[in-house]
């Protein structure tokens, strides 16, 4: 049913083999399109998906209950309060109990 196909990888270009066998596990598996990457750059582009591209970067930003310093995974706006680790605590236990 399923023979095997020679595609190209849209990263590096190269040719890879899309065999019998791997089309038919996609088709088990309810995939329909073909991959797109041979299996070094699905590999390196798992990777990176995995560790996020590389390391987190913080930004400083002061704290709107406390106004200490806080260091935050996200570039803090003007529209949205930040708050450091123990007001985020606070806020969002408060935020629980308003729910319940």
């Amino acid at each position: 049913m399923y023979t095997d196909r020679t595609l190209a990888c849209r990263d590096c270009g190269d040719a890879f083999v899309f065999s019998a066998g791997e089309q038919a596990f996609f088709a088990s598996k309810g995939l329909v399109n073909d991959p797109q990457r041979c299996p070094s750059c699905r590999a390196m582009a798992k990777q990176a998906r995995i560790s996020g591209g590389g390391p987190r970067e913080y930004h400083a930003a002061i704290c709107a209950r406390c106004s200490g310093q806080a260091m935050v995974p996200f570039a803090p706006r003007n529209d949205r309060p930040v708050y450091c680790s123990t007001c985020f605590d606070v806020v969002r236990m408060g935020a629980a109990g308003a729910t319940v």
